[in-house]
């Protein structure tokens, strides 16, 4: 189940009979179409409660899934208040705090939820409290804070932070889960390309889109992009990219700002391997599809399409197809999807990004979702109990990214460092996780330092890491 099923479960399971209902999307452009709505019978549930929403994306929230996974946050709780206390969202008490979390997570199997998504909601309903207070619609916030002293595990510092009352202790670091590479083999060539388990080719038992699939995969294990950064790459940028051409055989890739998590950019390592094989793809694959797409003119069937000209190689701005230029970090990934790339003549051609449908529609994060699911069954049905999805392919590549920085420090600084407990790693160990905090785009180090766990107990991981990241393109896999 996904992000959104989940939370839309989550909003059931409190009052199904409510009349407070949430709407995903509004009448509005750019970033402001994606802020939720929340009625009552139809109407505007509190004008001040959507002033909040409103103010979402000046309060960092700019993401369309987090704007989503808050709207049902605080539904969650505005049902509860209305039709368990009978009250109305600027008169919650801390009373109305203690008898939503007995409801929340000392309730039944069925409708009580995880310590992870109790503590999501509070963050939601917290930001919507301190807004209220900000705004003078209340004196004071349901929710009681103090302050605490946290240390940050990787500098051996520490700082005083408020802190919510109603959090719960931070869930077990247990909750990363990555994949060996040998159980990435499998899912790639019998789950995604639909061959047998040894390899050999099973005549019409193949997955038409395999190739694509695995490509899509292979991408993530060794960049560690996230789902939507993968999904909205464009098909230009990836061509612009030049062949490294050095013994490392590595090309540095800049995410425009617009396109990563908080709009921080960053840049990734492409392996060459890859580049090249993601340049087949263009050339053959998707220019089947996006032939597909002109010749049904397929922006018919897109939501407000976006039409651009190609852009020059190496530009950071594209020209829409109105004359306008725009730099090209300001699209979001939503808006990405909807860019169609015309002719001189301004006729359309293909959609710009860089995955697409066999009928040339750009592939949402959703569908590639289901395709891995697709694949893990098939991965039981052959005896290989694999179960893996996009995001656990960002947790490999940060583990075994890690596992290779770790083993390069410690050829230099094996005398300086015992098999005592991991904290010794952490002391050493600064530099490699500066660099996958800058892969991976984390905004702090704390969240990086969570792999550290899952690397000190794995002498395995650290021993093969090279070896096994470096085989994972095997020429096999070639399209």
């Amino acid at each position: 189940m996904g992000v959104r099923g989940k939370v839309e479960q989550l909003v059931d399971n409190v009052i199904a009979a409510s009349s407070i209902t949430i709407q995903e999307r509004r009448s509005a452009e750019g970033l402001d179409a994606h802020v939720p709505l929340i009625l009552r019978d139809g109407a505007l549930y509190d004008p001040d409660v959507d002033r909040f929403f409103l103010d979402l994306p000046l309060n960092g929230v700019r993401s369309r899934h987090s704007l989503r996974a808050y709207g049902y946050d605080v539904t969650v709780w505005l049902r509860f208040l209305a039709d368990a206390r009978d009250k109305t969202v600027w008169k919650a008490d801390r009373e109305d705090v203690e008898a939503f979390h007995r409801a929340r997570r000392r309730a039944e199997p069925g409708s009580r939820i995880s310590a992870a998504s109790w503590n999501r909601s509070v963050a939601a309903i917290d930001k919507l409290y301190e807004w209220g207070v900000r705004e003078e619609l209340l004196s004071s916030s349901p929710f009681s804070h103090r302050e605490v002293w946290r240390r940050n595990r990787t500098r051996g510092q520490g700082q005083i932070v408020v802190r919510n009352d109603a959090f719960e202790r931070r869930v077990k670091r247990s909750d990363i889960r990555f994949v060996t590479l040998e159980d990435f083999r499998r899912f790639r060539d019998v789950g995604l390309r639909g061959l047998a388990p040894d390899g050999a080719e099973r005549p019409g038992a193949r997955d038409r889109n395999g190739l694509r699939n695995a490509l899509f995969a292979e991408m993530l294990v060794v960049t560690g992009l996230r789902l939507e950064e993968a999904s909205f790459l464009l098909a230009f940028e990836v061509d612009a990219l030049p062949t490294s051409g050095s013994a490392i055989r590595q090309t540095w890739f800049n995410l425009p700002a617009g396109l990563t998590k908080g709009e921080r950019g960053r840049a990734i390592l492409v392996p060459d391997g890859l580049l090249q094989r993601l340049r087949t793809y263009i050339r053959v694959e998707r220019a089947h599809a996006a032939a597909k797409f002109k010749a049904r003119q397929g922006w018919g069937s897109m939501e407000r399409p976006i039409f651009v000209r190609r852009p020059v190689v190496g530009s950071t701005n594209v020209a829409l197809a109105d004359g306008r230029t725009v730099p090209l970090e300001i699209f979001s990934p939503a808006e990405r999807e909807r860019l169609v790339i015309c002719d001189p003549d301004n006729a359309p051609i293909e959609p710009a990004v860089l995955w697409l449908t066999e009928v040339g529609q750009p592939v949402c994060p959703n569908s590639w979702e289901v395709a891995f699911a697709r694949a893990c069954r098939r991965c039981r049905a052959n005896g290989f109990p694999i179960n893996i999805s996009p995001h656990q392919l960002r947790h490999t590549f940060a583990v075994h990214m890690l596992a290779m920085l770790i083993q390069r420090q410690l050829e230099g600084a094996a005398s300086a460092i015992s098999a005592g407990p991991a904290e010794g790693y952490r002391r050493l160990l600064g530099d490699p996780l500066q660099q996958v905090q800058r892969l991976l785009g984390h905004a702090s180090l704390e969240t990086t330092s969570l792999y550290l766990d899952h690397i000190a107990t794995r002498a395995d991981t650290v021993d093969t890491a090279v070896a096994e990241l470096l085989a994972l393109l095997p020429s096999g896999s070639r399209l």
